[in-house]
């Protein structure tokens, strides 16, 4: 005997259930972009403990300069291929893995005290930040969707951590000595114990969910901008506190300020630029930057004084950093099958060339004083405005948020 058959269950409707509200950019965006904030803190960190070296240890200038050196190799030289990597396997833990590594690095560097084994120290330092910037971007990205306010958050961390890592580390080297670098290991473990634990689900397949042609020329055109961008900022950020205090005559207290209201502006910068580009486009918000940040250089190399100066860093800062979550957006909208690439070369390389451009800067400060640097600085950032002109909006809408 066999039962009655059963009748099949209709579908339920749907229709009338309530359609929840979109996740808010932020909540999408916390995650990532504190991560990015502790990564890029130990990348500022190199630069200001190495006048502690030089203090504590008795390094040469030429010693000091192989250690930033040894972080921007690290940095820069692997994150394409690492970018390749994570375009093409599924490398989920790669990002909390670099944090660490980069935290560890740089925190063992300081009570380590034969200088080949401090250089090996930075440089791995460097290799961790450049593991962490592919992969973290790629999920970023997907967590973003097509939001470029969403990816401004992601970037805007970065520059929060570059912006902490002298606030942090001068008062703990100046206590303890350059040994206080180990202080700085536990954020790193700690961040990437929570990446671990709570990163978002990736995609099945080693890809983000993109979609296009990959579009090689204007992203190497993009990848242009982004260097001269980085090469005016590293510039900016090594001189700035030398210009205040050898060219308008203040001191130290004041050049600090000056220091904090450029990187304070590159931080509002950022998260602006990400609205404007929802607004006009992301070529458009290129564009904008490089137009308005040579007007804003300009006034800070010619006001005297050592307060109305403070304004204009503000305003170079902010006009400097305005295409800077766009650069990394738009290469990732030019390579939609390899958003790994593109944040490998956006986020990494281009800013890192950037950095091993300032000792050529360092050289025209040696000639011709801090003002010759920015004198310089004033005309740089128009390579990046021509070369703009070249960018064409990326196909609509490659990416999809993941919000599964």
């Amino acid at each position: 005997m066999t039962g009655p058959t059963a009748r099949p269950t209709p579908p339920a409707d749907t229709s009338s259930l309530p359609v929840p509200p979109p996740v808010p950019a932020w909540r999408r965006m916390r995650m990532w972009a504190v991560a990015h904030a502790v990564d890029d803190l130990y990348q500022g960190l190199v630069p200001a403990c190495v006048p502690y070296f030089v203090l504590d240890r008795g390094y040469s200038y030429v010693a000091a300069s192989g250690l930033t050196l040894a972080a921007a190799l690290g940095s820069s030289v692997p994150q394409p291929f690492i970018g390749v990597a994570v375009d093409r396997y599924r490398l989920g833990r790669l990002a909390p893995a670099g944090l660490a590594v980069a935290g560890i690095g740089l925190g063992l560097s300081g009570p380590v005290e034969p200088y080949p084994a401090v250089w090996l120290l930075i440089l791995l330092s460097g290799l961790g930040v450049a593991m962490f910037h592919p992969a973290a971007g790629k999920a970023a990205r997907e967590a973003a969707g097509d939001s470029a306010s969403a990816m401004s958050f992601f970037a805007a961390g970065g520059s929060v951590g570059f912006f902490l890592a002298p606030v942090l580390a001068t008062p703990a080297l100046v206590a303890l000595g350059v040994g206080a670098t180990a202080l700085f290991i536990p954020p790193a473990v700690l961040m990437a114990f929570v990446l671990l634990r709570h990163r978002p689900a990736v995609s099945t397949s080693g890809r983000a969910a993109g979609t296009g042609q990959d579009r090689w020329r204007p992203f190497l055109v993009l990848t242009g901008v982004a260097v001269v961008r980085s090469a005016t900022f590293f510039g900016a950020v090594t001189f700035i506190e030398l210009f205040w205090i050898r060219h308008l005559h203040s001191g130290r207290g004041p050049a600090g300020v000056a220091l904090t209201c450029f990187l304070a502006g590159g931080v509002a910068g950022t998260l602006l630029g990400g609205r404007i580009a929802d607004r006009i486009g992301m070529v458009r918000t290129v564009q904008l930057g490089g137009l308005l940040v040579v007007p804003a250089l300009i006034a800070l190399r010619l006001t005297p004084g050592t307060a109305l100066p403070l304004l204009f860093a503000v305003l170079s800062g902010l006009a400097l950093n305005i295409p800077f979550a766009v650069l990394v957006k738009l290469g990732q909208d030019y390579l939609p099958s390899r958003p790994g690439t593109a944040a490998g070369v956006t986020l990494g390389l281009a800013v890192s060339i950037g950095g091993l451009i300032a000792p050529a800067l360092g050289a025209a400060a040696q000639a011709y004083g801090p003002q010759g640097v920015f004198t310089i600085l004033c005309a740089v950032p128009v390579l990046a405005l021509v070369l703009g002109l070249f960018l064409t909006e990326p196909d609509a809408a490659p990416y999809r948020a993941d919000r599964d």
